[in-house]
Protein backbone atom coordinates (compact mmCIF):
# COMPACT_ATOMS: atom_id res chain seq x y z
CA UNK A 1 0.00 0.00 0.00
CA UNK A 2 1.93 3.44 -1.05
CA UNK A 3 1.64 6.38 0.99
CA UNK A 4 -1.03 8.51 -0.77
CA UNK A 5 -3.51 5.51 -0.54
CA UNK A 6 -2.61 5.64 3.14
CA UNK A 7 -3.15 9.08 3.55
CA UNK A 8 -6.32 9.40 1.92
CA UNK A 9 -7.55 6.32 3.61
CA UNK A 10 -6.80 8.29 7.02
CA UNK A 11 -8.54 11.64 5.57
CA UNK A 12 -11.47 9.08 4.87
CA UNK A 13 -11.91 7.49 8.26
CA UNK A 14 -11.20 10.84 10.23
CA UNK A 15 -13.83 12.51 8.52
CA UNK A 16 -15.99 9.82 9.05
CA UNK A 17 -15.38 10.39 13.23
CA UNK A 18 -15.47 13.86 12.66
CA UNK A 19 -18.86 13.47 11.11
CA UNK A 20 -19.58 11.46 14.31
CA UNK A 21 -19.08 14.31 16.13
CA UNK A 22 -21.10 16.88 14.71
CA UNK A 23 -23.97 15.06 15.18
CA UNK A 24 -23.37 14.64 18.78
CA UNK A 25 -22.94 17.66 18.98
CA UNK A 26 -26.46 18.09 17.34
CA UNK A 27 -27.88 15.94 20.15
CA UNK A 28 -26.76 17.66 22.50
CA UNK A 29 -27.57 20.43 21.68
CA UNK A 30 -31.25 19.53 21.40
CA UNK A 31 -30.95 17.89 24.32
CA UNK A 32 -30.34 20.66 26.15
CA UNK A 33 -33.20 23.12 24.49
CA UNK A 34 -36.01 20.11 24.92
CA UNK A 35 -34.28 19.89 28.87
CA UNK A 36 -35.36 23.44 29.24
CA UNK A 37 -38.13 23.83 27.46
CA UNK A 38 -39.73 21.04 29.39
CA UNK A 39 -38.78 22.80 32.68
CA UNK A 40 -40.49 25.79 32.04
CA UNK A 41 -43.55 24.34 30.36
CA UNK A 42 -43.54 21.29 33.11
CA UNK A 43 -43.39 18.81 29.89
CA UNK A 44 -43.27 15.73 31.78
CA UNK A 45 -43.28 13.66 28.53
CA UNK A 46 -40.29 15.61 26.57
CA UNK A 47 -38.36 15.39 30.22
CA UNK A 48 -38.58 11.77 29.80
CA UNK A 49 -37.45 11.84 26.07
CA UNK A 50 -34.51 13.78 27.32
CA UNK A 51 -33.66 11.41 30.28
CA UNK A 52 -34.18 8.09 26.96
CA UNK A 53 -32.34 9.94 24.65
CA UNK A 54 -29.13 10.24 26.62
CA UNK A 55 -28.15 6.39 26.13
CA UNK A 56 -27.86 7.50 22.37
CA UNK A 57 -25.51 10.24 23.34
CA UNK A 58 -23.30 7.87 25.46
CA UNK A 59 -23.54 5.02 22.70
CA UNK A 60 -22.03 7.63 19.82
CA UNK A 61 -19.30 8.73 21.83
CA UNK A 62 -18.61 5.04 22.68
CA UNK A 63 -18.42 4.39 19.26
CA UNK A 64 -16.47 7.26 18.53
CA UNK A 65 -14.05 6.37 20.86
CA UNK A 66 -13.37 2.90 19.22
CA UNK A 67 -12.94 4.14 15.94
CA UNK A 68 -10.44 6.88 16.97
CA UNK A 69 -8.68 4.01 18.40
CA UNK A 70 -9.24 1.88 15.65
CA UNK A 71 -7.64 4.90 13.34
CA UNK A 72 -4.28 5.16 15.59
CA UNK A 73 -3.89 1.78 15.86
CA UNK A 74 -3.86 1.23 12.00
CA UNK A 75 -2.95 4.50 9.91
CA UNK A 76 -0.55 5.53 12.89
CA UNK A 77 -0.75 8.98 11.75
CA UNK A 78 2.13 11.94 12.02
CA UNK A 79 1.96 13.89 14.83
CA UNK A 80 -0.73 17.18 13.43
CA UNK A 81 -2.95 14.22 12.66
CA UNK A 82 -2.55 12.61 15.70
CA UNK A 83 -3.33 15.75 17.55
CA UNK A 84 -6.73 16.11 15.67
CA UNK A 85 -7.30 12.58 16.53
CA UNK A 86 -6.70 13.42 20.18
CA UNK A 87 -8.80 16.47 20.06
CA UNK A 88 -11.86 14.38 18.90
CA UNK A 89 -11.49 12.26 22.31
CA UNK A 90 -11.58 15.39 24.53
CA UNK A 91 -14.20 17.01 22.29
CA UNK A 92 -16.57 14.20 22.66
CA UNK A 93 -16.07 14.00 26.22
CA UNK A 94 -16.90 17.29 26.96
CA UNK A 95 -20.01 16.84 24.61
CA UNK A 96 -20.92 13.65 26.62
CA UNK A 97 -20.81 15.62 29.76
CA UNK A 98 -22.89 18.31 28.64
CA UNK A 99 -25.30 15.43 27.72
CA UNK A 100 -25.28 14.25 31.27
CA UNK A 101 -25.89 17.91 32.33
CA UNK A 102 -29.16 18.03 29.85
CA UNK A 103 -30.39 14.82 31.60
CA UNK A 104 -30.38 16.06 34.91
CA UNK A 105 -32.24 19.13 34.11
CA UNK A 106 -34.69 17.00 32.84
CA UNK A 107 -35.08 15.30 35.87
CA UNK A 108 -35.05 18.00 38.66
CA UNK A 109 -38.01 19.44 36.08
CA UNK A 110 -40.30 16.57 36.85
CA UNK A 111 -39.33 17.26 41.03
CA UNK A 112 -39.91 20.88 40.32
CA UNK A 113 -43.30 20.34 37.87
CA UNK A 114 -45.13 18.78 41.56
CA UNK A 115 -44.44 22.38 43.43
CA UNK A 116 -45.07 25.77 43.17
CA UNK A 117 -43.36 27.33 40.37
CA UNK A 118 -40.86 30.25 41.03
CA UNK A 119 -41.61 32.83 39.04
CA UNK A 120 -38.94 34.16 35.91
CA UNK A 121 -37.40 30.71 36.78
CA UNK A 122 -37.84 28.96 33.97
CA UNK A 123 -37.60 31.56 31.55
CA UNK A 124 -34.05 32.47 32.73
CA UNK A 125 -32.86 29.18 32.76
CA UNK A 126 -34.35 28.60 29.33
CA UNK A 127 -32.09 32.09 28.07
CA UNK A 128 -29.15 30.73 29.94
CA UNK A 129 -29.62 27.50 28.25
CA UNK A 130 -29.74 29.15 24.53
CA UNK A 131 -26.52 30.95 25.02
CA UNK A 132 -24.60 28.22 25.97
CA UNK A 133 -26.17 25.92 23.09
CA UNK A 134 -25.20 28.69 20.60
CA UNK A 135 -21.68 28.45 21.97
CA UNK A 136 -21.69 24.74 21.39
CA UNK A 137 -22.91 25.41 18.24
CA UNK A 138 -20.52 28.23 17.54
CA UNK A 139 -17.40 25.67 19.28
CA UNK A 140 -18.56 23.34 16.76
CA UNK A 141 -18.28 25.23 13.30
CA UNK A 142 -14.96 26.69 14.73
CA UNK A 143 -13.78 23.22 14.90
CA UNK A 144 -15.33 22.15 11.70
CA UNK A 145 -13.91 25.07 10.09
CA UNK A 146 -10.59 25.40 12.17
CA UNK A 147 -11.94 29.02 12.71
CA UNK A 148 -9.49 29.75 15.75
CA UNK A 149 -11.06 33.41 16.11
CA UNK A 150 -14.42 31.83 16.33
CA UNK A 151 -13.35 29.83 18.96
CA UNK A 152 -12.23 32.93 20.50
CA UNK A 153 -14.79 34.56 20.64
CA UNK A 154 -16.78 30.99 22.22
CA UNK A 155 -14.29 31.60 24.94
CA UNK A 156 -14.79 35.10 25.35
CA UNK A 157 -18.78 34.36 25.53
CA UNK A 158 -17.94 32.34 29.05
CA UNK A 159 -17.95 35.10 30.96
CA UNK A 160 -21.55 35.83 29.92
CA UNK A 161 -22.82 32.66 31.36
CA UNK A 162 -20.95 32.79 34.28
CA UNK A 163 -22.96 36.54 34.83
CA UNK A 164 -26.00 34.99 33.98
CA UNK A 165 -25.70 32.45 36.86
CA UNK A 166 -24.51 34.65 39.09
CA UNK A 167 -27.88 36.38 38.46
CA UNK A 168 -29.95 33.68 39.15
CA UNK A 169 -28.27 33.16 42.43
CA UNK A 170 -29.15 36.20 43.91
CA UNK A 171 -32.66 35.95 42.42
CA UNK A 172 -32.94 32.16 44.19
CA UNK A 173 -31.76 33.34 47.45
CA UNK A 174 -34.29 36.16 47.38
CA UNK A 175 -36.81 34.30 46.68
CA UNK A 176 -35.85 31.62 49.88
CA UNK A 177 -35.49 34.83 52.03
CA UNK A 178 -39.06 35.82 50.93
CA UNK A 179 -40.64 32.85 51.73
CA UNK A 180 -39.01 29.90 53.35
CA UNK A 181 -41.81 27.75 51.37
CA UNK A 182 -39.77 28.45 48.45
CA UNK A 183 -36.09 26.89 49.38
CA UNK A 184 -36.85 23.62 48.38
CA UNK A 185 -37.58 24.38 44.58
CA UNK A 186 -34.79 26.80 44.85
CA UNK A 187 -32.29 24.57 45.74
CA UNK A 188 -33.49 22.30 42.99
CA UNK A 189 -33.27 25.68 39.96
CA UNK A 190 -29.94 26.58 41.94
CA UNK A 191 -28.76 23.09 40.62
CA UNK A 192 -29.87 23.25 37.26
CA UNK A 193 -28.82 26.63 37.16
CA UNK A 194 -24.72 25.31 38.31
CA UNK A 195 -25.22 22.33 36.10
CA UNK A 196 -25.98 25.11 32.59
CA UNK A 197 -22.95 27.23 33.95
CA UNK A 198 -21.02 23.79 33.43
CA UNK A 199 -22.38 23.21 30.20
CA UNK A 200 -20.76 26.78 29.48
CA UNK A 201 -17.27 25.71 30.91
CA UNK A 202 -17.35 22.34 28.61
CA UNK A 203 -18.83 24.56 25.47
CA UNK A 204 -15.00 26.54 26.18
CA UNK A 205 -13.05 23.79 26.03
CA UNK A 206 -14.18 22.32 23.03
CA UNK A 207 -13.44 25.94 21.93
CA UNK A 208 -9.92 25.51 23.47
CA UNK A 209 -9.12 22.20 21.87
CA UNK A 210 -9.92 23.93 18.33
CA UNK A 211 -7.50 26.60 19.28
CA UNK A 212 -5.13 23.73 20.27
CA UNK A 213 -5.50 22.30 17.15
CA UNK A 214 -4.99 25.38 14.91
CA UNK A 215 -2.25 27.00 16.49
CA UNK A 216 -0.55 23.54 18.47
CA UNK A 217 -0.74 25.40 21.79
CA UNK A 218 -3.70 25.72 24.38
CA UNK A 219 -4.32 29.38 25.44
CA UNK A 220 -2.05 30.61 27.74
CA UNK A 221 -3.86 33.41 30.11
CA UNK A 222 -6.85 31.99 31.96
CA UNK A 223 -10.06 31.63 30.69
CA UNK A 224 -12.38 34.90 31.07
CA UNK A 225 -14.99 34.36 34.29
CA UNK A 226 -17.25 36.96 36.09
CA UNK A 227 -16.93 37.08 39.47
CA UNK A 228 -17.67 33.68 41.23
CA UNK A 229 -21.18 34.07 43.48
CA UNK A 230 -20.77 31.09 46.72
CA UNK A 231 -22.56 28.35 45.67
CA UNK A 232 -25.39 26.56 48.08
CA UNK A 233 -24.85 22.92 47.95
CA UNK A 234 -24.47 21.88 44.81
CA UNK A 235 -23.04 18.76 44.46
CA UNK A 236 -21.18 16.95 41.36
CA UNK A 237 -23.89 16.23 38.49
Amino acid sequence: MNEQHILRAFDRDLEAIQAMVMKMGGMVEAAILDAAEALETRDEELAGKVRAGDKAIDALEEKINEEAARLIALRAPAASDLRTVLSVLKITASLERVGDYAKNMAKRSNVLGQMTAISGAGGSLRRMSKAVVQMISDALDAYNTRDAALAEDVRNRDREVDQMYNALFREFLTHMMEDPRNITACMHLHFIAKNVERMGDHATTVAEQVIYLVTGELPGEQRPKADSVTSIGVEDA
